[in-house]
């Protein structure tokens, strides 16, 4: 046992539970994974054990499957939080396959409140999203602005599954914190882990990488009529290792018992960024130009968002460390250790 406790990651394989859980262990904690692989790959565990020295235990389960996810509980005593990454992400995909993402996001997540309660887990950190907030009005968005309308169902998901966790958190004694993140970029300063995804890559930041080493021929800014400084969208985008450390924070916040049955944070830098400014800055680190054209707009696509961070910053005690310059370098360090130059 950790000096700190052992805790559950869900969807430990994908991107920001792989940065998370090596910020875990860099803070004492004991990390069990489970993820199927569907979206992530196996060989991530080997990656997280190359940059900390730890070897953690990957759970190969499907969160659907609640006897399955029920044996890991059983399989591991003294799990005292859970981080819930696991689930089905792209905007696009959503669009297309709406009942893929309703019956994957919200039966895992049901299965893994049912398994909490049953099982005592002290602390729950909820992967939210800044898609929750729709097309909000004023901007900066704080955890008081008004949720409208989900503009796919992927948002639509976190929106019910954040509402699913605060009717439970009525009637449970686990702490529940739900994170919601803005735009999750880059890599470890390592460059040995990253976004590897396996499925069609529509994020800005490893589509502008992937254009740049050759993986896509041409970037498109989808989008150039929006009513922003320079016609496109404007995103929030945050250092994957700043949002990883949030979710430390969460757990070390909620075991000191502060919180309420349930709180809300905004995982963000506070700074809006447009498309044209992330390619900008990625033509700066990565001295190149980068082959792009303007385009579109593309359906479920917000105009602007970014975020007031200040309950993070104060009640947490979190700090960003890693500016827009720093999360295109890496971004790009990790690019071209995976698929070339």
């Amino acid at each position: 046992m950790s000096k700190k406790g052992k805790v559950l990651v869900t969807g430990g394989c994908g991107y920001i539970g792989s940065h998370t859980i090596i910020d875990l262990l860099e803070n004492g904690f004991e990390v069990v994974s489970i993820d199927n692989l569907v979206r992530s790959k196996s060989l991530t565990i080997d990656r997280i054990d190359k940059i900390t020295g730890t070897k953690i235990k990957n759970y190969v389960v499907d969160l659907c499957d609640f006897d399955a996810t029920k044996a890991v509980f059983a399989a591991e005593p003294n799990i005292e939080g859970i981080i819930h990454f696991a689930a089905l992400k792209s905007v696009p995909e959503s669009v297309e396959k709406p009942l893929l993402y309703y019956k994957n996001n919200i039966e895992s997540l049901v299965n893994l409140l049912q398994l909490a309660n049953e099982f005592s887990i002290k602390s729950f950190v909820f992967s939210s999203s800044c898609s929750v907030y729709g097309n909000a009005t004023d901007l900066p968005v704080t955890e008081q602005t008004p949720l409208t309308d989900a503009e796919s169902p992927y948002a639509h998901t976190k929106q019910i599954g954040e509402a699913i966790i605060k009717a439970q958190a009525k009637k449970s004694n686990t702490k529940f914190i739900l994170l919601r993140y803005f735009n999750p970029v880059g890599a470890h300063e390592s460059g040995d882990i990253g976004e590897d995804t396996t499925d069609v890559i529509t994020a800005v930041v490893p589509r502008i990488t992937g254009t740049a080493i050759g993986k896509f021929p041409l970037f498109t800014v989808l989008g150039t009529d929006y009513p922003t400084r320079d016609g496109s969208c404007i995103r929030d985008y945050i250092h994957v290792m700043d949002i990883a450390n949030a979710h430390t924070k969460a757990l070390e916040y909620a075991a000191q018992e502060k919180n309420s049955e349930v709180e809300i944070f905004n995982l963000g830098t506070g700074n809006g960024v447009t498309v044209l400014e992330a390619i900008q800055s990625f033509e700066r680190v990565g001295g190149q130009k980068l082959n792009y054209k303007l385009g579109d707009r593309r359906a479920g696509d917000v105009v602007a968002i970014y975020a007031d961070n200040q309950k993070a910053v104060t009640q947490l005690g979190w700090q960003i460390k890693r500016d827009l310059d720093t999360m295109m370098r890496t971004a790009w360090v990790w690019e071209q250790k995976m698929y070339g130059k």
